[in-house]
């Protein structure tokens, strides 16, 4: 049995330039960190003994006869591209301590966390940066999803972090060196409150390109910001600063698509701001999800009361990104082959698997 742990993420600053449409022509580059909260996968190799071959668990339940009838997008895809077949049975399980299509990267930490724990069930070492790019393989080209290119990179390699991404396709990820009581004082006024919806990110993702040469100066300057973030944090201002940045990129970002917010997000916004909050964003794509506030110590409290309805979630730094927390492969693994399987009088018989509609990319 191998377990993989993969961290969720929070972007701060330059979202939208990691889409490949914009940076293969432009560059890129994106601030981001991973926090203290994760998305945990589970694979081994399925004894022989079930009227099953393969049995997935995330939000259902799905135990089928072949890998094409599975019906979580990611695992089917992922473990055909990754060489598995129905000759050995495979069990999956997937966890996570945050809701997916929150904003949060958490597609992407699924992605990332299945296909290092799949190298591993291989006997299989994988650098971070092969797994950012094999991830971003799965979701942008073998899956086919309109999403970007951050988040893959993020989780896989953990901390704080300057994402660069060159025209030439090249990505870069350079640790940032900030001053550990800087980065307490940002960890401290960052506010995480969880809206309790959910959207599809490649919908927004697609109307964002759609519209994105358009957005030509919007996108330059949030790019810019980034180097304007870098400067704050390894300045003397006021780390308010930061806070009155983080503002200037929503009202940025929401220029980027009509979808991006809605009439609730801003009410929500607004309310913050009015408590006491110098700044904030939606996380993610856009629409509804997470939401991130710069605040003042002595304003939170006040912050807390003016949203009572919505879950404040307290997020720290991390720095490790996904990595195996268990490996325990025995090279026999009471794998079965098929006169192994046929003696055993096993999948003689077709087997009802679930067939809820979900939509495609999303754990």
């Amino acid at each position: 049995m191998i377990i993989t742990k993969t961290p969720y993420r929070i972007s701060f600053f330059g979202g939208g330039t990691d889409y490949p449409a914009w940076y293969l022509k432009h560059g890129g580059a994106v601030l981001s960190s991973t926090i203290d909260k994760y998305c945990y996968v589970t694979c081994r190799h399925l004894p022989p003994f079930f009227i099953y071959r393969h049995k997935v668990v995330w939000s259902h339940i799905e135990i089928v006869s072949t890998l094409p009838e599975i019906l979580h997008p990611a695992v089917r895809e992922g473990l055909q591209w990754m060489g598995f077949d129905d000759r050995t049975g495979l069990e999956i399980h997937h966890q996570g301590d945050l809701p997916a299509r929150s904003g949060m990267g958490s597609s992407s930490s699924f992605a990332v966390g299945l296909l290092k724990c799949l190298s591993a069930l291989k006997g299989k070492m994988i650098s971070k940066h092969e797994l950012a790019l094999k991830a971003i393989e799965l979701e942008q080209h073998i899956l086919g999803e309109t999403v970007g290119s951050q988040d893959q990179v993020a989780v896989a390699y953990g901390g704080f972090n300057v994402i660069q991404f060159s025209s030439n396709g090249d990505i870069r990820v350079q640790p940032l060196t900030v001053a550990p009581e800087r980065l307490r004082d940002l960890e401290s006024n960052l506010m995480l409150f969880y809206t309790g919806t959910s959207r599809l990110a490649a919908q927004i993702g697609a109307d964002v390109i759609h519209h994105m040469e358009g957005r030509h100066s919007v996108l330059q300057r949030m790019r810019e910001m980034v180097d304007d973030a870098i400067g704050i944090l390894n300045g003397h201002s006021s780390m308010k600063d930061l806070g009155y940045l983080l503002d200037e990129s929503w009202n940025l970002k929401r220029q980027l698509s009509g979808l991006i917010s809605n009439a609730q997000i801003d009410h929500i916004y607004q309310r913050a701001i009015d408590a006491g909050a110098v700044g904030g964003k939606l996380l993610g794509a856009g629409g509804s999800g997470f939401m991130l506030f710069f605040v003042p110590l002595a304003y939170q409290e006040d912050v807390k009361a003016a949203l009572p309805e919505y879950l404040h979630v307290p997020v720290k730094f991390e720095k490790d990104g996904c990595s195996v927390i268990h490996y325990d492969v025995d090279p026999q693994d009471m794998r079965c082959v098929e006169g192994e399987t046929q003696k055993l009088g096993l999948l003689t018989t077709p087997i009802e698997h679930a067939t809820t509609e979900i939509c495609a990319g999303h754990v």
